[in-house]
C-alpha cells in the first residue's frame, strides 16, 4: 500500500490504512459487496482510497462505494493482541 503513504489526494491528510468491508452499487443497480479488502480512510474528509488494480481484478472499475466500515477482522486481531 505504498501509494497511500502521501496522505490523502484531496487534502494531505493522515490517511488511516487498515482492511475495510465496503458496498459499491454498480450501474445497473445491483450492489457487490467486498470484505477486509486493504484500503486508506482519510481522517478527515472520509474518502476511502482503493489501490486502482485492486478496483479492476475486483470488476468495480465503474463502481460506487455506497458504504464502508473497518472490517470486523481488524477489529478482532486488536482484541486477540490486547489480551495477551
Amino acid at each position: 500500500m505504498a501509494w497511500f503513504d502521501d496522505g490523502c489526494p484531496q487534502c494531505g491528510r493522515r490517511l488511516i490504512n487498515s482492511r475495510f468491508d465496503a458496498t459499491f452499487r454498480l450501474d445497473d443497480g445491483e450492489e457487490r459487496h467486498c470484505f477486509a479488502m486493504p484500503a486508506g480512510l482519510c481522517e478527515d474528509c472520509q474518502q476511502l482510497y482503493l489501490d486502482p488494480d485492486l478496483i479492476e481484478m475486483l470488476d468495480l472499475p465503474r463502481g460506487r462505494c455506497v458504504f464502508a466500515i473497518e472490517s470486523d477482522m481488524v477489529l478482532q486481531d486488536g482484541a486477540w493482541s490486547g489480551a495477551e
